[in-house]
């Protein structure tokens, strides 16, 4: 982060889990940071808190799929040292019998396609900065598919195929590609989007470990990475609580009967 001007960090998906929480530890490390999510309640209250703390913050409605809004977006900051591409989500535990190819679309189009079309709007101030970097939100899902994860897994590969392929066509230009995989997160939407608002079945996906990783854990993550020497680029972070081995290996306390 050098040079007289501030460092500006785009996040998308910023209103809640991992998203706010990067907004938060980005402006601490003095960026500033443009809120971008759906729902503009929550990007603004968001953007509040940071003030409210000191940072620089500011709330900006965006639906990663609409390409024409993703334009304007590009079009309202100034510059972009930082794009962080968060905006996604898993719908639905249906086996691919059973599944409903609407969902499996939504989830291909804010995953992937708004990743593209976010990282493509961005991509000439990203290089403008003279240093900048992106940063893709996969999943361990990208990597490792599981019974009734069909549709998000294969959202998640293209995501991690997208940004393996930018990273090698942007070689030798200042834009640093790094992916964080995270394993298992306790936030408070994710599950209970995937569940369709199901509280009981998204509580027992965490009933009994000890200390899932929090959207925090992730944010400190992605820290590190973006704040690494121009010249280290973090290619590929794969991060799991400690309880969690592989996505089918999960350490459960014994639950009261």
């Amino acid at each position: 982060m050098s040079g007289e001007h501030t460092p500006v960090a785009v996040v998308t998906g910023a209103g809640s889990g991992i998203g706010a929480a990067t907004s938060h530890r980005l402006a601490t490390e003095g960026y500033h940071v443009v809120l971008a999510a759906r729902r503009t309640d929550r990007i603004e209250a968001v953007a509040k808190e940071i003030r409210a703390q000191g940072g620089s913050a500011e709330p900006h409605p965006l639906d990663v799929t609409d390409r024409d809004a993703v334009t304007a977006l590009a079009a309202s900051v100034e510059r972009c040292d930082v794009l962080i591409n968060n905006a996604g989500g898993a719908i639905g535990t249906e086996q691919v019998e059973d599944a409903d190819s609407a969902d499996w679309r939504t989830m291909y189009e804010t995953n992937v396609l708004g990743s593209l079309h976010v990282s493509q709007a961005l991509l000439p101030k990203l290089i403008d900065s003279g240093d900048g970097t992106i940063v893709v939100i996969s999943s361990t899902a990208g990597f490792t598919v599981y019974e009734g994860g069909g549709g998000y897994s294969a959202a998640k590969h293209g995501q991690h195929a997208l940004a393996g392929t930018l990273r090698m066509e942007l070689c030798g230009r200042p834009v640093r590609v790094v992916e964080v995989a995270p394993g298992m997160v306790h936030t408070e939407e994710f599950s209970l989007n995937r569940y369709r608002g199901d509280e009981k079945k998204s509580a027992a996906v965490y009933a009994g470990v000890d200390q899932p990783l929090l959207a925090e854990d992730i944010a400190d993550v992605v820290s590190w990475a973006v704040t690494r020497p121009s010249h280290v680029n973090v290619d590929f972070l794969v991060v799991r609580p400690r309880a969690q081995a592989a996505q089918h290996k999960v350490h459960r306390l014994e639950q009261p009967r």
